[in-house]
């Protein structure tokens, strides 16, 4: 049934058009009467009609309002005007709204009534039937998505409840693994992760996790019989759909593949892994059971040597004092010394043992911090001659990584250096009452403050601190507060959370045209190109 609601002042008038047709006959019910407009769209409201008949001049709300609101509200209710002669201009404003036709009261009988009836139920049925095609098509991209199917594996790894039902259901509604008898995982974990990916952004860890996982893919085969999920950490898993039923035929091809993938991880990306095989099982189902055998094997590899007495897997805590002062002094000699010490602890070890990684990577921040020190307003990682990191995934044993950390300290000192020969500065560290400033700029920087309040806040005179600070930065406070503010504000962009006006507001612009102005003085472009230009890098 077709609810019909009919919306008129005149009593008389609605029951004239109650009593000219048979509605249930007809398919059609009465689901109410309104007096005027806004009678009707409180009724709407708690049930919206299928149809509408409405009076142009009512009361309170007439007809031309309502068909305005309802355009805006009821988009699918479909509307028939009532009217009068006097009052076509206001029925033309109707079928601008989305009035499906008009019916001249006078001229109003059961065949014209019916006739517009049976009209309304024409689109509404063909407007239903083109809904359910394009929830159909929208349910079987969403079905085939290779993100769905890649996160339907990634959570037998996650021990989700309900993965392994879950995975056979979604392969049987989309006709995936048709012919299988066999599954098997593997599990795979980038040797460097942590150290690669510690110093990146979200948005960069997640373009470079998209990236390792279309390498694998490429490598494997058809994403329909090979699947390659993301688990975390820099740990994936790879789904075997065999039609084998030897397990020598399935373990030699599944081993073949993963030769395939631990090469074109290395070409394409230089990134080198380590992986196991799980069990082979015979349903969807059990595929958790051989995802785990695979993972505690790997998880049996990086760990290597940790639970040996001889072995460590940190520095210890004057050592990171050490590091910290010959890094403050750049002493590069005796930070090499230190290194090699450490370093004769690990030799014996794999490469990508975990305790060779954590303590690599307390290395590593020690260097972030020394830099912060030196440059608060600036990434070690934007500076062009800093050292880069993406070298860590060509290195095969101990013996490379501590020989690229020892250069990565060197090239960092170098680093320093240039930058402090840039900015005019000696390699003695800024004064206590800069440091100071500093400090309190990276802590207020959000705030409205300025070369006074700082002043005052550090007990200083403010003509003394402007001259100090020009010669210790060779920045104005306003040109440093400026450049650490529109730092954080390209940090903000790369979230894509929030709009520029709001992020202006963020790190402490008053102004959004002084944003702007200042974005675009010290980046060379504007706040909108910058954010086009990260949504195509995405």
């Amino acid at each position: 049934m077709f609810r019909v609601l009919l919306v008129d002042d005149d009593a008389l008038a609605r029951h004239d058009v109650k009593s000219m047709v048979d509605w249930e006959k007809m398919g059609f019910t009465l689901c109410g009467e309104a007096h005027n407009g806004a009678m009707a769209l409180s009724m709407m409201e708690q049930q919206p009609p299928h149809i509408a008949i409405v009076d142009v001049s009512m009361p309170v709300m007439n007809g031309v309002e309502l068909s305005r609101r309802m355009k805006e509200s009821f988009p699918q209710v479909k509307m028939i005007m009532l009217s009068s002669f006097d009052d076509y201009d206001y029925v033309r404003t109707c079928l601008m709204n989305g009035a499906m036709d008009y019916l001249l009261k006078h001229r109003l009988n059961t065949s014209a009534l019916l006739t517009l009836l049976n009209k309304a139920v024409q689109q509404l049925q063909h407007e239903e039937r083109e809904q359910e095609v394009r929830s159909a098509q929208s349910k079987m991209i969403e079905r085939l998505s290779p993100v769905i199917l890649r996160e339907h594996v990634a959570n037998l790894a996650r021990d989700v409840h309900g993965a392994g039902e879950a995975l056979q259901a979604y392969a049987r509604d989309n006709d995936l693994y048709p012919l299988a008898l066999t599954y098997v995982t593997a599990v795979i974990q980038i040797v460097p992760f942590l150290l690669l990916t510690e110093s990146l952004t979200d948005v960069q860890k997640n373009r470079f996790v998209q990236q390792a996982t279309e390498v694998m893919q490429m490598a494997v085969g058809d994403i329909h019989k090979r699947t390659v999920g993301y688990v975390g950490e820099g740990r994936f898993m790879v789904l075997f759909a065999s039609e084998d039923r030897s397990e020598h035929a399935v373990t030699t091809q599944i081993n073949q593949a993963m030769s395939a993938l631990a090469h074109s991880l290395e070409k394409f990306l230089n990134l080198k892994c380590v992986f196991a095989l799980g069990t082979l099982c015979g349903s969807l189902r059990l595929v958790g059971a051989s995802y785990a055998k695979a993972n505690q094997d790997v998880d049996g590899m990086l760990d290597q040597g940790l639970h040996a007495s001889s072995r460590r897997d940190s520095l210890y805590m004057e050592e990171q004092k050490q590091l910290l002062l010959f890094l403050e002094q750049l002493d590069l000699e005796r930070m090499h010394q230190l290194i090699a010490s450490v370093f004769a602890d690990l030799r014996s070890q794999p490469v990508y043992a975990n305790p060779v990684q954590a303590i690599v990577s307390q290395m590593l921040q020690l260097v972030d911090m020394t830099w912060q020190r030196y440059h608060p307003q600036a990434s070690l990682a934007d500076y062009e001659h800093a050292p880069a990191r993406n070298e860590l995934g060509r290195v095969e044993s101990v013996a490379e990584l501590e020989g690229w950390l020892l250069a990565y300290y060197a090239r960092m000192v170098e680093a320093i250096k240039q930058q402090q020969q840039h900015t005019g500065g000696s390699s003695s560290k800024l004064s206590r009452h800069i440091t100071k400033a500093v400090q309190f700029i990276a802590d207020h920087y959000a705030a409205n403050i300025s070369l006074d309040t700082t002043a005052n806040a550090l007990n200083l005179n403010p003509s003394y601190l402007s001259r100090l600070f020009k010669e210790e930065t060779q920045m104005t406070f306003t040109e440093y507060l400026n450049r650490v503010r529109i730092k954080k504000s390209s940090m903000l962009m790369e979230s894509s959370s929030y709009a520029l006006k709001q992020i202006s507001s963020e790190v402490g612009f008053v102004s959004y045209t002084y944003f702007f102005k200042v974005f675009k003085s010290i980046t060379g472009m504007t706040p909108q190109a910058y954010m086009d230009q990260l949504k195509q890098s995405k």
